[in-house]
């Protein structure tokens, strides 16, 4: 999980009392450098509002929550009804902080939330992600696009959503 620079000094409780009521948005394009840059390409999957979270399990305001485009997740960005960015969170198989039911999400089906980890900084250390276990495995800069393209930088003015 990565979260917005004006929730990286919260505890765990304030993460969550600010999730809920949160959009949760999952998305199938790469995941930015960090919670407080723009999603790049748009390649939203689903939309839901969360209206709690209890341990590892999240509740959503209104099921069934269906898939909009067809797709494979690779993170989730929550933010407050206000737009502001909470966090982003790691989303598919294996150890992510958001596990679905299914791999893939196609139009129309119901996109389902089995696990939703909220794993803030203990004792100054961050738990290590999914996403940062690549980068460091595979010795890489860089996991999204957004640094490789010329056109990518006056994005913030360009953006439409």
């Amino acid at each position: 999980m990565q979260l917005a620079e004006a929730y990286a000094n919260k505890s765990l409780d304030e993460v969550k009392a600010a999730l809920a009521g949160a959009t949760l948005r999952i998305y199938s394009c790469p995941q930015p450098e960090n919670a407080d840059k723009p999603i790049i390409r748009n390649g939203l999957l689903a939309e839901c509002v969360i209206s709690s979270i209890d341990g590892d399990q999240a509740t959503v305001a209104e099921e069934p929550v269906l898939a909009k485009n067809v797709g494979t997740p690779l993170f989730s960005r929550a933010t407050t009804p206000d737009g502001a960015v909470i966090g982003d969170f790691s989303t598919g198989p294996g150890d992510s902080d958001i596990k679905l039911a299914e791999v893939s999400c196609s139009k129309g089906a119901p996109v389902k939330i089995t696990k939703f980890q909220v794993r803030v900084a203990e004792n100054g250390v961050m738990p290590v992600s999914p996403r940062d276990k690549m980068v460091e495995k595979f010795d890489l800069t860089q996991i999204s696009h957004e640094k490789e393209y010329a056109w990518n930088a006056d994005f913030a003015s360009r953006k439409t959503a």
